[in-house]
């Protein structure tokens, strides 16, 4: 777990990663990042796009197999 600090930087907020971080999760400058928000908190991950894919084929699914997938659900 790393403290940082929330900063102005221009006209945004943002948080400056230590570089150990970006280095254990080979980050470098231009990498794009996944921000999502839950009841536990913020969470920051590396940007997959093989699993943006795979996320959006699932989604296609669950809309096309809805009313198959709520009877299973039964």
């Amino acid at each position: 777990m790393v403290k940082v600090k929330i900063r102005k930087i221009g006209n945004s907020l943002g948080a400056i990663l230590p570089a150990e971080t970006l280095n254990s999760h080979h980050l470098t400058e231009g990498d794009e990042v996944i921000v999502s928000v839950d009841a536990e908190g913020i969470r920051i991950t590396p940007y997959d796009p093989d699993f943006e894919d795979a996320l959006q084929a699932a989604r296609t699914g669950m809309k096309k197999y809805r009313n198959a997938l709520k009877e299973l659900a039964k």
